[in-house]
């Protein structure tokens, strides 16, 4: 049985050593195939911590195993008008290739769905890529599912229009 100690706690980005985390969990997730492929840009990496501290809507989760970042969920609370409440929205979801497999995204989506129903929030919302099998699995495994309204209108689409 695996011994190391999990620690999932929401991130002081103000803090140097905290964002310097967030910002090598997303880089090591931009460069893996279901990431894009392509690592951040270093306007990027230097922006983001103090970028994602100064919004308020912002909540980021930082897992650690034994003191050594392991996981990112980084979410935004938004605004459901078809029930006047609060939602949350699960915007980057990592767990660093060497940490997988050792119950680090089931701690951080248990920390993540606590956060928003502090926050009075009616649902969870994510995008995540069809051939993304495992992570698809563990989402499943949280009651997460394709949103649809009524079947015959379909399944919604995440669609994007860059600028």
């Amino acid at each position: 049985m695996d011994s190391s100690h999990i620690t999932v706690r929401p991130a002081d980005l103000r803090d140097p050593h905290e964002g310097a985390a967030l910002v090598s969990l997303l880089d090591a997730y931009a460069t893996d195939l279901m990431g894009g492929g392509t690592p951040l840009r270093d306007e990027v990496k230097e922006r983001l911590p103090r970028d994602l501290a100064a919004r308020a809507n912002a909540f980021v989760l930082l897992a650690f195993v034994d003191g050594t970042p392991a996981g990112a969920a980084v979410s935004f609370e938004a605004y459901s008008t078809f029930e006047a409440l609060p939602l949350m929205n699960l915007h980057d979801f990592v767990v660093a290739p060497s940490f997988r497999g050792r119950a680090i995204a089931p701690r951080m989506l248990e920390a993540l769905e606590a956060e928003s129903r502090c926050r009075n929030c009616c649902k969870i919302t994510l995008e995540v890529l069809e051939n993304n099998h495992r992570a698809r699995g563990i989402y499943a495994q949280f009651g997460f599912a394709s949103y649809e309204l009524d079947p015959a209108a379909g399944k919604a689409l995440f669609l994007q229009k860059k600028l």
